[in-house]
């Protein structure tokens, strides 16, 4: 059974930064790709950034310059690293297995002076 765990949310200025973690149980993490996406309030859910096995990534334009992902492969965790954030990155941000079809449970991200 494979399980996603992310922590690492919580309420930030803007400007502020956070750095989001997902820990993922089961074997393969290593060849698995892994996303971040969020859902804010009355909105669909959206892209965020992808990380391939190899390392390769791909980010929304929203967030590029601002955002990082990156991955442990000897701590099966995948993160999210948040600079510059804004108001508008207020959201739950969920972990996705993207090989499995696999999601966490969400973190609530919090922008707001």
């Amino acid at each position: 059974q494979v399980q996603l765990v992310e922590s690492g949310g919580g309420l930030v200025q803007p400007g502020g930064s956070l750095r989001l973690s997902c820990e993922v149980s089961g074997i393969g993490f290593s060849y698995t790709a892994m996303g971040w996406y969020r859902q804010a309030p009355g909105k669909q859910r959206e892209f965020v950034a992808d990380i391939g096995s190899s390392g390769n990534t791909n980010y929304a334009d929203s967030v590029k310059g601002r955002f990082t992902i990156s991955r442990d492969n000897a701590k099966n965790t995948v993160y999210l690293q948040m600079n510059s954030l804004k108001p508008e990155d207020t959201a739950v941000y969920y972990c996705h297995d993207l090989r499995r079809d696999y999601w966490g449970q969400g973190t609530q991200v919090t922008v707001s002076s």
